[in-house]
């Protein structure tokens, strides 16, 4: 109940800060996207130009000749038009792996946060080893034959340390101490928020 007031909270304020802020001028990202347009444009006439001109020349087309300044013109355009479209490609590469790199980063910072907050639960309800690794399994997803096919023990072993584990924790089920680590998370990280 309280993390719902939380979140309710959180989300209200979120949204005052918003509607709060005063509009400002064009973002860089404003402008990358309009050159990036621009590039298109630029490509797309150059290839049609082209493109029709081969054609002309094929089929048979009597055109009126183009200056020899206006072709020099139109091949500069689409000589220009290409290498800006390597640089945002280059661009646009370096960009997504940076990316990647911070999603990573994220990533690894949660999975060490995970496993901080369950090595800190295990040890206040002073899990045995042995029970630490069937938690872990049960939290994994895994059946009660295959944590006994894991640890090479019978399955009423591991159903008696499930019990203990569900004991310690203060849960009835799987599902219980599976959200009770949610809980955590999802606390810590409205709190750090």
């Amino acid at each position: 109940m309280m993390m719902t007031t939380t979140v309710a909270t959180m989300t209200m304020a979120t949204t005052m800060t918003r509607s709060r802020r005063t509009p400002r001028g064009p973002s860089r990202r404003d402008f990358g996207a309009l050159f990036f347009a621009i590039v298109v444009v630029l490509q797309t006439l150059c290839a049609a130009f082209f493109v029709y001109d081969i054609f002309a020349g094929v089929i048979g087309i009597r055109t009126e000749p183009l200056s020899w300044r206006v072709h020099e013109l139109i091949q500069l355009s689409a000589t220009v038009g290409l290498v800006a479209g390597i640089g945002l490609a280059v661009l646009a590469l370096r960009s997504a792996n940076l990316q990647r790199r911070a999603a990573e980063d994220r990533l690894a910072e949660v999975t060490g946060a995970f496993h901080e907050l369950i090595e800190t639960r295990f040890a206040e309800w002073r899990l045995t080893p042995a029970e630490r690794d069937v938690a872990f399994f049960v939290m994994k997803g895994f059946t009660t034959a295959e944590i006994a096919g894991l640890r090479e023990t019978s399955e009423g072993t591991v159903k008696a340390q499930t019990a203990a584990i569900y004991r310690k924790a203060g849960v009835s089920g799987r599902a219980q101490l599976v959200s009770h680590f949610i809980e955590d998370l999802l606390g810590e990280g409205l709190a750090a928020a």
